[in-house]
This record gives structure tokens, C-alpha cells and sequence, in this order.
């Protein structure tokens, strides 16, 4: 009877509502994709002084994970900077979890709620660092996309360790990209050299301590900087050597045969000089006061006096100081210069024999400045080195 029944069950067409019935089983639900979304502008945490990251991994609207990366003043009001990053257990609306900072290794536990508000999110909370507990109230606050969050981030500062030319970046101004670890030992390094670093660079900011390393900003000799990036590159924890935007403005910069100029391979700075400051003597009508070099940067600082045309009678006198750059215009072997030179900062002062008029300069009250008038001293130049000018619409010399 069996065999019959299996028979006749073999003999159904395969469309049979019997077979379909037995065969197809119902469809599981489907599994929502996991994504990464960003919180960036969370705020009210350490009296608002705190950069706040908040990744989150969901699974639809649930969020399975979390860390929350924070940098923050170390001390208060102090631009040294700390930061934590934990990772946070997610239990319904509520994340929690422990760490210990990155610089100062202080023990950090976070705890917080998050709440769906529309189209935004609330979260509420504390954290405590060390013996400081504070609260963590931030509302509607919008989320963004892994591609939207690794966008907004992507700027880096801009190191050129083998540019073709000094269009782009300055001569004089040499970053270094070092290891947080191996900074110190860096620096150390630089004693005794004559070279400027950067003081602001010291100090490593929130993206550097993010990022697990710094960039050293350092002004040193154009004639010195290819040795100094080369020393730079083999030093231990550095990451990368180059040059980087720094007081060159192209604007303000002409380019010449450099022969007549240099004795061997640097600058005749005494000739140099007195040709720069004879022109100026002219365009700004005023008589040259002092003129140094600067050892570590390589810069020329020229000082002119002339009257001050502001009450004649009072017989005031207006100082002139005007920076400039001597350099290679490029790496390597070139037989052309750049020479840079700044608009002029002029200030006033009674310099007359006998009692002085105390002036007060209220210039920095203003919003904006107008640079000082140079009566045309690049063109002047120009012309007294037979140099070129920078064509910024093209892009060249010209």
C-alpha cells in the first residue's frame, strides 16, 4: 500500500500544488547591513572645550557598538592638549565603558544615554577623568556617513619632499612629520643648529594625537634646508621630510640669473643686501637705518627711517622695516634665484633731540589693515635685476 501511495506521488507533474507545498520553504527575514555612522558635533562637555568623535556601528536602527574618541584641554585654559578613546558597551539606550588617557594616563569612565529626537539624536551623560566628573548634555545632533566623516578629515598638512621648483612651497620652510614618541628625541636633536622651530609646532593638537604623530615646523637657511631634510629623513620615528608653505608670497618675488649673485655655491650676502636696500632707499624715500642677516632662517631684515609726513611740525619719524628672502628657485642645481620681499610694517615714534611725544599705535584695534604702500619696490626690483615676475593667472614665470 505504501509503495503504491509513493508511486502514484511520482507520477504527480512537477507543478503539483502537493510538491510545492512540500518543497518551498518560507523566507527568513532579511538581515539589515551593518554601517558606520559619525557624530562630530556633540558639544556641552567640558564646559564646551572638548573635541568629541562618536562612531557607531548599527545594524539598522540598532546600534550594536561604539567608541567614543574625546581631546580635550589637559588643564584648564591650557593649549596642551589629552585624549581618550573607548570603546563603549551598548545595552538598549544606554553605552558605557573605561579607559585611561592617552598622554597623562588618567582613568576615564564614560556613561551616557542616547535618545532619537526626529531626524536627530540626544545624548545625555557623565564622564569622569580622573577625580573630575562632568556632565554631557548635547541635542540635535545629526550623523553622517563613513565617506562623509573620512572626507571632512582627509586635510593633512603639506610636506614636498622633492618639489620641482619653489612655486608652491617656501625655501625656508622645512616640516617634519615625526612619530609622537620619537619627537622629543627630535628636537633634542636640533640643539645647537642654526635653524628656527616653530613653537606653536611643539605642541601636538588633537588631529597629531589622533593621527599618533606631529609635524615640526622649522625656518633654516635656504642654502641649508636640502641637508637639513635629509638629515630630517633618516632620523628615527620620523614619518616624512619636506618643504612647506612658509613666507614666500609669489606675488611679491622675482626671479633672476643667479651668478652675479652668489660666491660659490651661497649667497654674496653683502652685495646682495646693498643692492636690495639701494632700491628700496629710492621707492620708499627713506635712508637705510640697519641691515641683518639672520643666521637661522636666512632672512634679510632692512630698516629705513624717513620723516613722517603726519604734523611736519612735530618732526616725527617713521621707521620701515621690510623682511626679504634670497633663495635657489628649486632643489638641486639651478642657476636661477628667487628673492622675496615683504610689504612694508612701518611704525612712528618722536626720535627729535630733547623731551618726547609718547604715541600710542591703535592699529591693532582695527578690524582690517591695508598694507602699506611700497611705490611699486617688486616692479623697481624687477627692473634692477633684470628679473622675471610670477604670472599666478598661468601659472609661470613671465
Amino acid at each position: 500500500m505504501r509503495a503504491l501511495l509513493f508511486g502514484l506521488i511520482c507520477l504527480l507533474p512537477a507543478t503539483s500544488p502537493l510538491l510545492a507545498q512540500g518543497k518551498t520553504p518560507p523566507k527568513a527575514p532579511a538581515i539589515p547591513a551593518s554601517e558606520t555612522r559619525y557624530f562630530t558635533t556633540l558639544d556641552g562637555l567640558l564646559e564646551g572645550n572638548a573635541d568629541i568623535i562618536l562612531k557607531e556601528v548599527r545594524q539598522g536602527k540598532n546600534v550594536t557598538g561604539a567608541t567614543l574618541d574625546v581631546c580635550y584641554p589637559a588643564e584648564k585654559g591650557s593649549e596642551r592638549k589629552d585624549r581618550f578613546v573607548v570603546d563603549l558597551a551598548v545595552s538598549g539606550a544606554t553605552m558605557s565603558g573605561s579607559t585611561q588617557t592617552q598622554v597623562d594616563k588618567l582613568p576615564v569612565a564614560v556613561k551616557m544615554t542616547r535618545k532619537p529626537t526626529g531626524d536627530t539624536f540626544e545624548f545625555k551623560g557623565e564622564v569622569t577623568i580622573g577625580r573630575t566628573t562632568t556632565q554631557l548634555v548635547s541635542t540635535d545632533n545629526s550623523d553622517q556617513s563613513e565617506k562623509e566623516f573620512l572626507e571632512s578629515h582627509s586635510g593633512d598638512d603639506v610636506i614636498a619632499a622633492a618639489p620641482k621648483d619653489f612655486t608652491e612651497v617656501s625655501p625656508e620652510a622645512v616640516a617634519v612629520r615625526v612619530k609622537l614618541y620619537a619627537a622629543v628625541d627630535f628636537l633634542k636633536s636640533l640643539k645647537g643648529q642654526n635653524l628656527a622651530v616653530s613653537f606653536a609646532s611643539l605642541n601636538p593638537n588633537c588631529e597629531a594625537l589622533r593621527a599618533g604623530h606631529q609635524v615640526i615646523n622649522i625656518a633654516v637657511d635656504p642654502d641649508h634646508a636640502a641637508a637639513l631634510v635629509a638629515r630630517a629623513k633618516s632620523a628615527p620615528g620620523v614619518v616624512s621630510a619636506g618643504w612647506t608653505s612658509g613666507m614666500v608670497d609669489m606675488e611679491r618675488t622675482i626671479r633672476f640669473a643667479a651668478a652675479e649673485w652668489r660666491s660659490g655655491d651661497k649667497v654674496n650676502r653683502d652685495k646682495l643686501a646693498m643692492a636690495v636696500a639701494d632700491v628700496l632707499s629710492k621707492t620708499l624715500n627713506a635712508t637705510l637705518a640697519s641691515s641683518i642677516w639672520s643666521d637661522d632662517s636666512g632672512k634679510l631684515t632692512l630698516t629705513f627711517k624717513r620723516p613722517s609726513p603726519i604734523m611736519p611740525a612735530l618732526g616725527l619719524t617713521e621707521t620701515v622695516e621690510i623682511t626679504a628672502l634670497a633663495s635657489p628657485d628649486r632643489p638641486g642645481a639651478t642657476d636661477q634665484m628667487m628673492l622675496y620681499v615683504s610689504t612694508p610694517t612701518v611704525t612712528t615714534a618722536d626720535e627729535a633731540n630733547g623731551a618726547k611725544l609718547g604715541l600710542s599705535d591703535d592699529s591693532s584695534r582695527e578690524e582690517e589693515t591695508e598694507p602699506k604702500s611700497d611705490n611699486n619696490s617688486i616692479d623697481a626690483l624687477a627692473k634692477e635685476f633684470k628679473a622675471q615676475r610670477w604670472d599666478a593667472d598661468n601659472s609661470s614665470w613671465k
